[in-house]
């Protein structure tokens, strides 16, 4: 019963997806029409990049990466802004989520052999918001700009345009508040990892990176998703086969379930309707307050079942993902981190991270008002 809570706790969206499908289901029962509910292309690229980003971690890339830069900073607040901006642009690559799960931890060792413990909240919060921020500019981002840019059938020039602005402001405000908020000291760094890698870790590196670029193609729809798949998910059977245990797969079926549900309230003509007027009253501010209580990603599933203006989801659940901690879902690895470290304060964290998340959504919003 504790293993069921504890699971249930842990996978609190995923359950949710889950009983909402079940309950869709006994209103529409399940025929042929379920298989097309599923956006299989989304699926396999997001799978595809799980596999390569869980791959690049293991073998500790980004993090070598982060004391490179780290390393040629003379100064907390130079460390600071380095942290803050491996976030930010990593995540437009790697995703917000293992951007936060590779910075968060080596910033607290950071700020920890550094002697600025009294750092960790306001760096691990403004790490938050840059990943957060940072992944809304490239599909690869997250995993709602992934769908909703599959679905909008949009180039990827088109994308990167549509979020330029926010990003760029994004990241002014990162700075400022940086500036602001960490007094320059010198500081000097002694401690540093030594990263020995035997002849079969570089080959898996170059691997990586090699599938990195497929699902990159895949993205571009320069090469057709399955074969993309086919050859991630081969290469890393074939040479990495204990990888393929580390992606989220409750991620994978959260999405499934959701589609479920939303093919079948699409054929419910009641709710239907209903829901579709709602999403359309105002797409950008529907989806920025569903993703406060349900997370951007479930969000975006369901408001894209009700209107052709996928544009506006796509800045809607970018932006809605500031706010509440369940915002967005990788907001909560952060808070987890944080509260690992001996002698954290969870209310002070929350209150931190509640005030600047305000700031930057009606700084966001205000951008979107004036565009």
């Amino acid at each position: 019963m504790d293993a069921v809570k504890r699971f249930i706790r842990n996978e609190i969206v995923l359950c949710v997806a889950f009983v909402l499908a079940v309950i869709s289901a006994f209103v529409i029962h399940p025929d042929k029409s379920y298989f097309a509910y599923i956006d299989y292309r989304t699926l396999s690229i997001l799978l595809a990049l799980m596999i390569t980003m869980a791959g690049l971690q293991r073998l500790h890339v980004f993090r070598q990466i982060g004391e490179l830069l780290v390393a040629k900073m003379s100064s907390i607040r130079g460390v600071t802004l380095i942290l803050i901006a491996l976030c930010f642009f990593s995540a437009m690559f790697i995703t917000n989520d293992v951007a936060l799960l590779t910075f968060v931890p080596f910033s607290i060792v950071t700020l920890s052999i550094s002697g600025r413990k009294d750092l960790y909240i306001i760096v691990i919060v403004l790490e938050t918001i840059a990943a957060n921020l940072g992944s809304m500019l490239t599909p690869l981002g997250n995993p709602q700009n992934l769908y909703l840019y599959s679905i909008a059938e949009m180039s990827l020039g088109a994308f990167v345009k549509l979020m330029l602005p926010y990003s760029v402001v994004a990241l002014a405000m990162l700075v400022i508040a940086t500036v602001i908020r960490v007094k320059s000291a010198p500081v000097v760094l002694t401690e540093k990892s030594v990263y020995e890698r035997k002849a079969r870790d570089k080959k898996l590196i170059a691997m990586y990176v090699f599938t990195f670029l497929v699902s990159i193609l895949v993205v571009a729809r320069v090469l057709d998703y399955r074969i993309g798949l086919l050859i991630v998910a081969l290469l890393a059977f074939i040479f990495d086969r204990r990888v393929l245990r580390k992606p989220d797969y409750s991620l994978l079926f959260t999405f499934i379930f959701l589609f479920i549900f939303i093919g079948n309230i699409k054929r419910i003509p009641e709710l239907s309707g209903a829901l579709s007027q709602l999403v359309k009253v105002n797409e950008v501010g529907v989806s920025i307050g569903l993703s406060q209580v349900i997370s951007n990603v479930p969000a975006a599933i369901l408001c894209s079942g009700f209107t052709d203006q996928i544009d506006k989801l796509i800045i809607g659940t970018n932006l809605g993902g500031l706010g509440t901690l369940i915002a967005s879902m990788a907001s909560l690895i952060s808070f987890k981190q944080y509260s690992y470290i001996d002698g954290s304060d969870s209310k002070k964290y929350m209150i931190v991270f509640t005030a600047f998340n305000i700031i930057f959504l009606a700084v966001m919003c205000a951008l979107y008002l004036l565009m």
